[in-house]
Order: C-alpha cells, then sequence, then structure tokens
C-alpha cells in the first residue's frame, strides 16, 4: 500500500510566539520541528505497512528548503522517502493556495491513502484535510482515533462531542488522525543514520504544473489587513514572586470571596 503522509513544519511550541509586523504571517525564524499531530499520521502509516507486509509511505511537505532537516525527522522513524515543494512564490500560501498546490502533489503521487495530523501547531486550523480532500474528490474521514484498512476500504473509529462514529469509506481516502490513535514511536541510532541516504526530492511549482497565480499570495483568497494587541481585561493585578506569590494570590482570592 502506497500512503502519502502530508506533514507540516512548525514553529517549536512555546508562549513567545510572534506575528511579524510587516508580513503579517507567523515568524518562522527560530526553531523549527515537525508539527506534533503529524507525527501521530507518520507512526499510523508505518504501522499499517508493517502489518500489511510492506508498501511505501511519502511524507509530503509545502515549506522553504530548510524544511528537509524536520523532514528527516519522519524519514528516520521509518518513512521511505520525503517531496518537499519548496518555491519563492508559495510563500504566503492561505489555505486556499496551500491546498490546491498538496492536491496537486498529491495527484503525482497516487497513493491508497492519505495521511494528516489533525491539525498543525502553529495555526490550530484542523481544515486543510477536508479542502485537500475536496480537491481531490475524495472521502475523507477526521479525528480519527481507531483504524482498519482491509478489502478496499477503510473503516475509523471517528471521535466527536457526544461519543464515537463508525465510518467506512472505500479507497484511496483522506484520513486526519488525532493523538489518541497512537503513540510515535523514537527513531532509532539506525534509522537517524540513514535518514539523509533516503530520497529527499525537492520540487518546485513548475514541476507540479502549478502556476506561479495559484500559490503564495497571488493565489491566496484571505488577506490579514491588520494586527492589534488584545484588549485589556480591566481591573488587573501582576503579582511577581519573591517567594511570597502563592500567599499574595491566596490573599486577592479571599478579598473577593473567591475562595
Amino acid at each position: 500500500m502506497k500512503i502519502a503522509v502530508c506533514v507540516k513544519e512548525v514553529p517549536d511550541s512555546g508562549p513567545l510566539r510572534r506575528i511579524d509586523p510587516d508580513t503579517k504571517r507567523i515568524d518562522r525564524s527560530g526553531d523549527r520541528s515537525l508539527n506534533a499531530f503529524d507525527l501521530n499520521a507518520i507512526e499510523e502509516a508505518l504501522r499499517l505497512n508493517e502489518a500489511g507486509g510492506g508498501g511505501e509511505v511519502v511524507l509530503v511537505c509545502l515549506g522553504p528548503d530548510r524544511a528537509l532537516e524536520s523532514l528527516r525527522k519522519g524519514l528516520a522513524m521509518g518513512a521511505d522517502r520525503a517531496v518537499l515543494i519548496s518555491d519563492d512564490a508559495a510563500a504566503g500560501s492561505d489555505l486556499v493556495a496551500t491546498s490546491y498546490v498538496l492536491a496537486e502533489a498529491i495527484k503525482r503521487e497516487s497513493p491508497d491513502l492519505v495521511f494528516f495530523g489533525q491539525q498543525a501547531g502553529d495555526s490550530d486550523g484542523a481544515v486543510l484535510w477536508a479542502a485537500v480532500a475536496d480537491r481531490l474528490q475524495l472521502p475523507v474521514i477526521s479525528q480519527v482515533s481507531e483504524l482498519e484498512v482491509a478489502n478496499g476500504s477503510v473503516t475509523a473509529k471517528r471521535q466527536t462531542e457526544f461519543g464515537y462514529d463508525r465510518i467506512q469509506a472505500p479507497l484511496p481516502a483522506v484520513l486526519a488522525v488525532s493523538d489518541a490513535l497512537n503513540e510515535p514511536r523514537y527513531p532509532s541510532l539506525k534509522g537517524i543514520m540513514g535518514a539523509k541516504k533516503k530520497p529527499q526530492e525537492v520540487v518546485s511549482l513548475a514541476d507540479l504544473g502549478v502556476p506561479a497565480d495559484r500559490a503564495g499570495q497571488a493565489g491566496s483568497r484571505t488577506t490579514v489587513t491588520a494586527l492589534h494587541p488584545p484588549p485589556s481585561r480591566g481591573d488587573t493585578q501582576k503579582i511577581e514572586d519573591d517567594g511570597s506569590a502563592a500567599q499574595k494570590i491566596l490573599e486577592y482570592l479571599m478579598e473577593r470571596k473567591l475562595v
């Protein structure tokens, strides 16, 4: 079985995530890594092929050249090869443009299954997989917490606010997996050493047949016009921890009869 896993390089998680005031985009100049939810998608793809006795797991990513460093973690986990779509004309792509570019890359691979992590840690949109499935005209199942593939179809247990749905769809299909599906493996030393030797293809928009005006800002349908700090919450009190912070917090809550 051939499985394509769409992955994303995101800024390392932390409280100091910053928006660039000039570009009005997330500042990606610091440390970066593979999106955490995507590791669950890679893990499940590897497990399916291991259980089925073989196949191919291909990582597909839209990002700058440096994203290859993050992709190598997926290769070290066991993915067979990586395809990075890197093109200056793709910078600033929104959901519309990104979904178009990824869909064209997936068509080129013709996989049996397409995996996504449920959401990305930098945007938390949780809609890209649906947009790609729509462009590919394939069935899609989200929030997958259990999965079985047999007889040309996939059966998934889908988490909802009110319980679980059990959904069956024919292959090929698009699946967005939750972090409840599995526990991603740690790359072995052998896997880490071998990752650099695995095929890592860097393609441009032209290689995919994507016109420049279908990606980047030209192909996007959303525009950020302004950025503002969040409004003040009114009467706030900042407490510096000099060893007595816990007592001051308690006194603050007692004054307001909250404890």
